[in-house]
């Protein structure tokens, strides 16, 4: 790689990479789940996967190269992480909070990644894909975590309803879970005093 452009192209290639290959564990993830909120969440973030393919195919069209992925090896060990858990763990709620947490991971190595493409194509005067093709599903995302309470993959109301469904909901019912009780709060330290 010899300029930002090249650069630019070989995280594009990857993260090309990472959506199908992402697209493709989806399937399989949302057959190993037990709790149906979050199949239901893992199925909808495939679909919107699917756009995101879509759009990478037309940055790709804007830059006139032909739309391909490079092999990703951090994609890879991360869907390997679910399928570890997958062989490992039975079907029930641990499977489902593993499966969660695997998904967070992937969808932070994702944002890492449009997030600098999007930096790069504004520096290099290409606004177009920065705001329109690359930026806008980062932004969306965001949104959807205030509005909606659902992440990228559903990942709080997925996470609510595995507590729910382990009995281990310790918050709101809202995502809170592992959050100490709003009536429990850590004992305040008193003032040293002077002698």
């Amino acid at each position: 790689m010899k300029s930002m452009n090249d650069l630019m192209l070989h995280f594009l290639q990857d993260i090309y990479y990472a959506e199908k290959l992402g697209l493709r564990s989806m399937a399989k993830v949302a057959k190993a789940v037990s709790n149906p909120e979050l199949r239901d969440a893992i199925l909808h973030h495939r679909e919107q996967t699917r756009g995101q393919i879509e759009r990478l195919d037309q940055v790709f069209e804007h830059l006139g190269k032909k739309a391909r992925g490079k092999t990703c090896a951090a994609m890879d060990g991360l869907v390997e992480e679910g399928a570890e858990a997958m062989e490992e763990a039975d079907k029930g709620p641990v499977l489902d909070a593993a499966l969660i947490a695997c998904g967070q991971a992937i969808d932070h190595y994702e944002i890492a990644r449009y997030g600098a493409m999007a930096a790069w194509a504004r520096q290099s005067g290409q606004d177009e894909i920065a705001e329109r093709a690359v930026n806008k599903d980062a932004k969306n995302d965001g949104e959807e975590d205030e509005d909606d309470g659902e992440g990228k993959d559903g990942s709080q109301d997925a996470g609510a309803a595995t507590a729910k469904a382990s009995g281990e909901d310790h918050g709101d019912g809202n995502g809170d879970a592992g959050k100490a009780p709003a009536d429990k709060k850590p004992a305040k330290k008193k003032p040293a005093t002077k002698k």
